[in-house]
């Protein structure tokens, strides 16, 4: 089973030509690509998974989805 992550997209780059961002997700930081959601910008929240964001969400479903991965985890 893949999960995608959600993470708010802190700031974003040019890489070579790639769009990239830094991306906090639940407090780590890490670099991920945007290539499949161009229009992502600093602020916005992303669906993260190996590296990609996968597609935009808003924050209430980003939010929600942490909380409900937190409560699966016992966390």
């Amino acid at each position: 089973m893949c999960l995608a992550v959600p993470g708010q997209v802190m700031s974003r780059r040019d890489r070579g030509g790639i769009a990239m961002a830094e991306v906090d997700i639940r407090g780590e930081r890490r670099e991920i690509c945007l290539e499949l959601v161009p229009d992502a910008q600093p602020g916005d929240w992303v669906l993260v998974h190996l590296g990609f964001a996968l597609e935009q969400v808003d924050e209430a479903t980003a939010r929600d989805t942490l909380a409900t991965a937190e409560r699966l985890s016992g966390h």
